[in-house]
Formats: structure tokens, C-alpha cells, sequence
């Protein structure tokens, strides 16, 4: 009988470990993968910037206003590609949440079988930052998204009345700064709604 239960004990003590293995090893891929997401969109961004300054314009009007309209497509895409970067780096700071919150359970339930571990463990449930947490990496690099999804949308809106022919100055620049305005604070808003789903 002491020898079922020291087996029994072995065995569970066995998979608590390789489960809390498997936690940690899912919470540092999310941590890999929000980095790999973040990095990607700002290449895009930085390629079309590029292609747009090494764009030799065309020197008819209708040339120019269809490279303007071209150029109001392709920063309407990238604002979509940054909105969909800003939902996935809230997914992945959730799952890291998750992960963390798995971790914390487990360390629960040994602290309770063992209370001098309580010791061993800084990190833990009650110290665990919350997830929605404005300084925390996750929210730096959804900033960093939002900032250039915003200048992208401002740009397309920019471009967009340009290529129309509308010939206002004052009013394209005030309609593209409020555009990219505007989209820096919804990018903001979508990332803290995509936290809770």
C-alpha cells in the first residue's frame, strides 16, 4: 500500500512537471511570437515607405493622380495589415496570460502540499500583472503599430484626395492628420477589446 501511494506520488509530482514544462515552453512562444508579429509589419511599412520615395514620379497629371490613387490602395492595405497586427499581439498577450495564470495554478496547488515552497516562488497568482497593463512590452509594441497604422491611414486618406483632384491644401492636410489621429486611437481601442474576447 505505501509503495501504490509512493508510486502514485512519483507519477503525479511527474506530470505536474513536464505540465508546467509545457506552460512555460507556450508562454515564452508567445513572447517569440508577439516579437516576430510586430517586426514583420514594420517591414511592410518600411518597404512601401522606401518604394515610395525611390518612386520616380510621372510628370503628366493623370499619370501622377493615378501613382496617387495607387499609393492611397497600397497605405489602405498596410493600416488593415497594422489593425490585424494589433488583434494578433492582443490574442498573444492573452494566451502569455493564460500561460502565466496555468503556471500560478500549479504553483498553488504544490504550496499547498508543501508550504516551505511558498518561499521559492516570487512570482504567483496574487503578483501576476494584469493583463490589460499599460507599460508592459505587449502594449509598447501595439503602440509602436498603432503610431504607424495611423501615419499609413492618414497617408491613404492624404493620397486618396490628391489622386481625387481635390485641391485644398489645408483641408487635405487637416482630413489626413485627423484620419491618421483617428485610426492611432481605434488600433488602441481594438487592441484592449481583443484582450477580453
Amino acid at each position: 500500500m505505501v509503495r501504490k501511494k509512493t508510486e502514485h506520488s512519483e507519477l503525479s509530482a511527474a506530470i505536474l512537471a513536464e505540465e508546467f514544462e509545457y506552460i512555460a515552453s507556450t508562454a515564452g512562444q508567445s513572447n517569440e511570437d508577439r516579437a516576430r508579429v510586430s517586426s514583420f509589419y514594420l517591414v511592410a511599412v518600411g518597404s512601401l515607405v522606401a518604394a515610395l520615395f525611390s518612386t520616380q514620379l510621372i510628370h503628366s497629371a493623370e499619370g501622377t493622380r493615378t501613382l496617387q490613387l495607387l499609393f492611397a490602395g497600397l497605405f489602405l492595405i498596410l493600416t488593415l495589415l497594422g489593425t490585424l497586427t494589433v488583434m494578433q499581439l492582443a490574442r498573444l498577450r492573452a494566451a502569455w496570460h493564460e500561460s502565466m495564470s496555468a503556471l500560478n495554478q500549479i504553483k498553488e496547488f504544490t504550496i499547498q502540499r508543501d508550504k516551505l515552497l511558498a518561499k521559492a516562488f516570487r512570482w504567483r497568482a496574487s503578483t501576476m500583472p494584469p493583463l490589460y497593463k499599460v507599460n508592459s512590452i505587449s502594449y509598447l509594441q501595439t503602440l509602436e503599430v498603432a503610431l504607424l497604422s495611423g501615419l499609413t491611414f492618414g497617408a491613404a486618406v492624404f493620397f486618396l484626395q490628391a489622386g481625387a483632384g481635390y485641391d485644398h491644401p489645408v483641408w487635405i492636410w487637416t482630413f489626413a492628420l485627423s484620419a491618421a489621429l483617428f485610426s492611432f486611437f481605434l488600433q488602441l481601442m481594438i487592441y484592449k477589446r481583443f484582450l477580453r474576447k
